[in-house]
């Protein structure tokens, strides 16, 4: 304890900006992948050969270890940020792609069969029908992929790309287990956190529908 407050006397600071350097390329990774997944998703809930090719796509990179797609990354874009944005995008897709498609096809159809009746164009039924329906369930899975980004950023700083990570792999090239203790409980906190913090903001914009 001693050993971890020392750390935080003379590089406050430091961990400060490798904190803030985290929290950054987790949420452009994130947005990043909302951008790419739902649309796509909304693509996929019409067409089911689309879905199936994008799963099974998404799903081999998945199985590939996040450092082993790292190392990939490395030939053609480098060491430092873009080919970690590349990695963890690609774990950040599934979640979010899977939950858009189930969204929206999981609409009730007598809803949808009102709002024609009511003289909807499709854009108006799409943005106050559609979208606020299927929201819930896409934002399940932006919440869940923005946490798993978090956790795996760590392996970020391992081709500079900065980040918590750095003292974590610090640690283990000096053998500090109190470096290895303030990274690892720092992310796992952070993680913890974010999760929390989205729940919260769910909770609140959905108040009227929960009462």
């Amino acid at each position: 304890m001693d050993k971890i407050m020392e750390y935080f006397s003379a590089n406050g600071a430091e961990f400060l900006h490798l904190l803030l350097e985290h929290m950054g390329i987790s949420a452009g990774v994130v947005l990043l992948a909302i951008l790419l997944a739902v649309p796509l998703g909304i693509l996929c809930s019409h067409y089911e050969k689309l879905q199936l090719f994008l799963e099974r796509f998404f799903g081999v990179l998945r199985i590939m270890p996040g450092l082993a797609v790292l190392l990939l990354c490395i030939p053609v874009m480098g060491t430092g940020i873009k080919p970690a944005v590349t990695a963890l995008t690609i774990l950040a897709v599934p979640p979010i792609l899977m939950n858009t498609v189930q969204g929206f096809r999981s609409l009730p159809e007598e809803i949808l069969e009102a709002a024609e009746a009511m003289g909807m164009s499709r854009t108006r039924c799409f943005f106050c029908v559609r979208l606020p329906l299927a929201f819930p369930v896409m934002y399940a899975g932006i919440r869940t992929a923005a946490v798993e980004v978090i956790a795996s950023a760590t392996l970020a700083s391992y081709i500079g790309a900065g980040g918590l990570g750095d003292i974590i792999f610090t640690g283990l090239g000096l053998m500090r287990m109190d470096l290895l203790y303030i990274g690892g409980v720092s992310v796992a906190v952070l993680s913890l956190l974010t999760g929390y913090v989205l729940d919260r903001i769910y909770r609140y914009q959905t108040r009227y529908l929960c009462n």
